[in-house]
């Protein structure tokens, strides 16, 4: 089964966190919720506060198949244990996933020079080296981005697709009512 870690951080984007962790678990992938700020309880941006799964420094970090920001707030960006994380991971080409302001953990990492990103509009400064994507989902090698919470569904579906296939990210779009969307 493919593992995930989703981290989060006080001021984390609820939309983004939860959306992928429910989409991703629909598929059959493991997500464990990592805590960034030492507390069990993260709070979120809009009053939401999620029990994580384990903190940072109890985690195994080598365990995982990716590793997931849901944005929300830069403070990931003030994380040296996250940034260098995000860089072994990304020396090891395991998959990166970042959405809205947290592909500015990736910018900030170093590790986007000459790679296509988006993240949520007006913060592409923090993008450093990148080339700004055109889509609401970007994927460029082991590196997946998205703009923001409206995104947040497509993002999930995106990662199951990479970590499951397209046959099972396909089964949870259409149980999800995605194609109603989509047209």
């Amino acid at each position: 089964m493919a593992k995930v870690a989703l981290v989060l951080i006080d001021g984390f984007e609820e939309t983004e966190a939860l959306t992928t962790v429910d989409i991703l678990r629909r598929g059959s992938v493991e997500v464990t919720t990592v805590s960034l700020t030492g507390e069990e309880v993260v709070h979120g941006k809009h009053g939401v506060d999620v029990h994580a799964d384990a903190l940072f420094d109890e985690v195994e970090k080598g365990s995982f198949d990716m590793l997931a920001i849901p944005g929300g707030t830069t403070d990931y960006t003030e994380h040296e244990g996250l940034l260098d994380w995000v860089r072994r991971y990304d020396k090891e080409g395991k998959k990166l996933a970042a959405i809205c302001a947290a592909p500015a953990v990736f910018g900030k990492a170093g590790i986007l020079k000459g790679r296509k990103a988006v993240c949520y509009p007006g913060m592409e400064s923090w993008l450093t080296g990148a080339v700004i994507g055109q889509d609401i989902v970007e994927t460029d090698g082991n590196i997946t981005t998205s703009k923001g919470p409206a995104t947040a569904m497509f993002f999930a579906l995106r990662l199951l697709e990479i970590l499951r296939g397209e046959k099972t990210a396909k089964d949870v779009e259409k149980a999800f009512l995605v194609p109603l969307i989509r047209g």
